[in-house]
């Protein structure tokens, strides 16, 4: 038992040691986002290096998205809360197209592949790759290997795509629109203590009372809601150093970094040739999607960009964060299409899935007679 201990623990100082290379070696370079992208690539070379010789615990990982849980709960003012709710109908707007985007491209990838659509479906659906994942294991005849890999390798695009694309001048942050625009409250003249102490409490609180109803993304929606409610109705949180948000960067691109395992696929090229073809489809729509969001509504191109970003709502968070980027509003979009897709597309994908069903049993029915 207790060699079992210290090999696990020899493993996680591997890991930890990886991720902590990778960071300060992006961070040297002056990468974007060097703490997220760096252990994140890091990790991914190096587990499927050495393989087995990786481990980063879900805790690790649920820490960090405490941490930017808080980060993004500062954001959410009073005025910051208005403006979003002024941009609901956009926001319900976007994910409808950006959805009906992902369906076009999965009808392209699964005639260019072996997978049905339903697979090529779930594997383009922008959402939580848990719910998805879990979707595809509730549906009969879904190819999970295939789902898993396209949204492990989609949200690794995104994660490390978008820093690159927000550097572009078509992008960047213009100085009138950055000044128009709300990003972190001023909340850095409060002091650290002892309000820190209790907005840590409450946000670990809302975070596993979110994790025991199954809240999706507990450990980051769990902490987001306890520090938006605390700082709107009691007191005023303090923003956190750097080196806390560098350490929760490194939690979360750990854990990415380790979810792709190449050794596992079968077809390696074929697969993660077509999953990055979709990828690469889904991040040009979303482009084009960002520059239709500018012109109905006066938010930067970056904003907008992280805001139609198919990827992890915490990713594009910490990316916002560090560029400067309207957190509120680069939130809101990520938590309207994080909502939607898991209350409304599942019950949608399964009526899908049913029709097609059907269509196949109707063709299997008129080939024996």
């Amino acid at each position: 038992m207790e060699q079992r201990i210290l090999k696990t623990v020899k493993k996680i100082i591997l890991t930890l040691l990886t991720a902590t290379i990778g960071g300060a070696l992006f961070k040297l370079i002056h990468i974007p986002v060097p703490w997220l992208l760096g252990p994140m690539v890091a990790v991914l070379i190096g587990t499927n290096i050495c393989k087995h010789r990786y481990v980063w615990p879900n805790s690790f990982r649920n820490s960090g998205m405490i941490i930017v849980g808080y980060t993004i709960g500062l954001s959410m003012t009073s005025s910051a809360l208005q403006s979003m709710a002024l941009q609901l109908p956009s926001m319900l707007l976007m994910t409808v197209l950006l959805l009906l985007l992902c369906s076009g491209i999965a009808y392209v990838v699964s005639k260019l592949s072996d997978s049905d659509y339903s697979t090529s479906l779930l594997g383009s659906i922008p959402g939580g790759l848990t719910q998805v994942v879990m979707l595809a294991e509730e549906t009969k005849g879904i190819n999970l290997a295939v789902v898993t890999v396209t949204q492990i390798i989609r949200l690794m695009m995104i994660v490390i795509v978008m820093p690159l694309l927000v550097l572009i001048p078509m992008f960047s942050q213009g100085g009138v629109e950055q000044t128009a625009e709300a990003t972190i409250p001023a909340s850095i003249q409060v002091s650290l203590f002892p309000n820190l102490f209790i907005f840590a409490v409450v946000s670990i609180i809302f975070a596993l009372i979110g994790a025991k109803i199954r809240f999706p993304t507990a450990f980051l929606l769990g902490p987001l809601i306890g520090t938006t409610m605390l700082q709107l109705f009691v007191l005023q949180g303090p923003q956190l150093p750097s080196v806390l948000i560098s350490a929760a960067q490194l939690m979360i691109g750990t854990h990415v970094g380790l979810m792709l395992k190449i050794d596992q696929l079968h077809r390696k090229k074929r697969t993660i040739g077509l999953a990055v073809g979709s990828g690469m489809m889904l991040v040009v729509g979303s482009v084009m999607l960002s520059m239709i969001l500018t012109k109905l509504h006066p938010i930067t191109h970056a904003t907008s960009l992280l805001s139609m970003a198919p990827g992890g709502m915490d990713q594009m968070g910490i990316i916002a964060h560090e560029i400067h980027a309207n957190l509120s509003i680069v939130s809101g979009y990520q938590l309207f299409r994080l909502f939607f897709i898991f209350f409304a597309v599942p019950p949608l994908l399964k009526f899908i899935f049913k029709i097609i069903d059907r269509k196949k049993a109707k063709q299997h029915g008129s080939s024996y007679q």
